[in-house]
C-alpha cells in the first residue's frame, strides 16, 4: 500500500526505507540487496539510494513509497490519493511513472483518487462510488459516453456536462437533459440557445467560455476551439448534437 503521506522513516536513508519490510520479514541481506536494486532501477532512485528523506523532492519520496511497496512483490498495489499532496507539475510526471510502472510490472494497482483527470488517464477501469454506494463500474470510455446516472455523468470529464431541467428537458420526454461542452456548435447568427459570452479561459488549441442568460442555466460552459473569437457580452448561438445528448429521469438515471 502506498499512501498519501508517504509514511517513511526521515532518519533512515533511502536504502532502508525500500529495506524496511524486507528486514522486519527477516530476509537475508542478498536478497534485500538484489531486491533493493531492482526497485530503485525501476523508478530511477539509483543515485539516491544513500540519501536521506530531507534531500529528496516530493515527487522523490512518493517514489521512495512506491519502491519499498515494489520491493515486497505483492500481488496487488493498493495506491491512496498518493499524488494529492504534490505540486501540478510533479503529480504529472508521477502519474506517468506510475502508469510506466504498471505496464513494467505488469501488477494488479487499485487506485484511489477523487480526481477524475487521473482516473481517467491512468485506468483500465473505473468504479464510481458516491457516499460508499457503487454507482457504476467500467472503462473510461464507457463512462464518458454512457453514464448510468447523473452522478456519473457530472462526475467524468472536464468541464463536466452540463444538466438542465425544465421545458427543455420535457421536450426530450426527460426531467433532465445533459450535454458536454465539446458537443455544443457554435454560431453568431443561429442556434437552439442563444446566450451572452461572459469570461474565457485560453488554453492554445481549446477555449473554454462561460455563457450566461441562456435561460437554462446561470451559467454554462461551453468548449471551442482556440481560434475561435468570442468576446465578452457578445451574443452566441449554441446547438446541442443530438446523437450526443443525454436523458435521465426523475431518480436521475439514464433513459436509454
Amino acid at each position: 500500500m502506498v499512501f498519501q503521506f508517504y509514511a517513511l522513516y526521515p532518519h533512515m536513508s533511502v536504502r532502508k526505507n525500500i529495506a524496511f519490510p524486507m528486514w522486519m520479514a527477516k530476509l537475508n541481506k542478498a536478497t534485500q540487496e538484489a531486491k533493493i536494486n531492482a526497485a530503485a532501477a525501476a523508478l530511477n532512485l539509483t543515485d539516491y539510494l544513500d540519501r536521506k528523506l530531507g534531500q529528496l523532492s516530493g515527487g522523490q519520496c512518493q517514489r521512495v513509497a512506491i519502491g519499498r511497496a515494489i520491493a515486497r512483490e505483492p500481488a496487488a498495489f493498493l495506491f491512496d490519493e498518493h499524488l494529492s499532496n504534490l505540486d501540478a507539475a510533479l503529480r504529472v510526471g508521477t502519474r506517468l511513472e506510475t502508469m510506466e510502472l504498471h505496464k513494467k510490472l505488469k501488477t494488479t494497482m487499485i487506485y484511489v483518487t477523487q480526481g477524475q483527470v487521473e482516473a481517467m488517464t491512468m485506468a483500465d477501469k473505473i468504479v464510481v462510488l458516491q457516499a460508499g454506494v457503487i454507482e457504476q463500474v467500467g472503462s473510461p470510455l464507457e463512462l464518458y459516453h454512457t453514464p448510468r446516472n447523473k452522478f456519473v455523468a457530472g462526475f467524468i470529464g472536464s468541464p463536466k456536462m452540463i444538466q438542465t431541467e425544465g421545458s427543455e428537458a420535457v421536450k426530450q420526454d426527460a426531467t433532465t437533459i445533459g450535454i458536454r461542452p465539446e458537443h455544443l456548435s457554435v454560431s453568431k447568427t443561429e442556434g437552439l440557445w442563444m446566450g451572452a459570452v461572459g469570461v474565457a479561459g485560453r488554453l492554445g488549441s481549446d477555449t473554454f467560455i462561460h455563457v450566461h442568460n441562456t435561460g437554462l442555466l446561470d451559467m454554462m460552459t461551453v468548449r471551442i476551439k482556440g481560434d475561435i473569437q468570442a468576446p465578452c457580452d457578445d451574443t452566441i448561438c449554441l446547438t446541442p448534437n443530438m446523437d450526443r445528448l443525454r436523458r435521465f429521469d426523475a431518480e436521475g438515471f439514464r433513459i436509454a
